[in-house]
């Protein structure tokens, strides 16, 4: 169990490579991590090495990020001393935004990104006026284009301010 709780804290270190200030724990796409230390309780202490399964859930079954987030987890165990390592992509159930932490949920706004509001509610905040603008938070907002930099966000614009902003839309 120590191993599954050190295993995990590694592994949720990993950044995802499209929204580098989320954590894969924080976006909700670190799912379970498995350790089998051997045969019997003793097989560390006799030198074995662990086998490592780590479970992740894409945002999206084609997300292009899966590789570089399962390369990126190889590479955090690897430098701290597990080398038979596997990650799984895990696509039942499928991720939704309510995954996501509520702190990358505030990570995201203060990079910049509107957050997803809970599922069935449109993304919408308040009474279905908008999407609040993490810059300024006017809900003066307006959709420019249904994908932004990522086919997880839609490129907004808030009226009040002006700036562009994306928003993670909710899944």
């Amino acid at each position: 169990m120590a191993d599954e709780k050190r295993v995990w804290a590694l592994a949720a270190t990993v950044c995802d490579p499209e929204v580098p200030v989320l954590t894969i724990e924080d976006l909700g796409v670190l799912r379970a991590v498995h350790v089998d230390s051997g045969s019997g309780a003793d097989g560390a202490e006799r030198g074995e090495t662990p086998v490592v399964t780590v479970e992740i859930t894409p945002t999206y079954s084609g997300c292009p990020a899966v590789d570089a987030m399962r390369d990126d987890i190889l590479s955090t165990l690897d430098r701290a001393g597990y080398r038979d390592v596997t990650v799984r992509t895990v696509l039942a159930p499928a991720w939704t935004t309510d995954w996501m932490s509520d702190e990358g949920k505030a990570k995201l706004e203060a990079f910049g990104i509107a957050p997803p509001a809970p599922r069935g509610t449109g993304g919408r905040v308040g009474l279905g006026l908008g999407i609040r603008c993490p810059r300024c938070g006017s809900l003066h907002t307006r959709e420019v284009s249904h994908f932004g930099s990522t086919s997880c966000k839609a490129l907004y614009v808030c009226q009040k301010c002006g700036e562009p902003f994306d928003h993670f839309k909710a899944h």
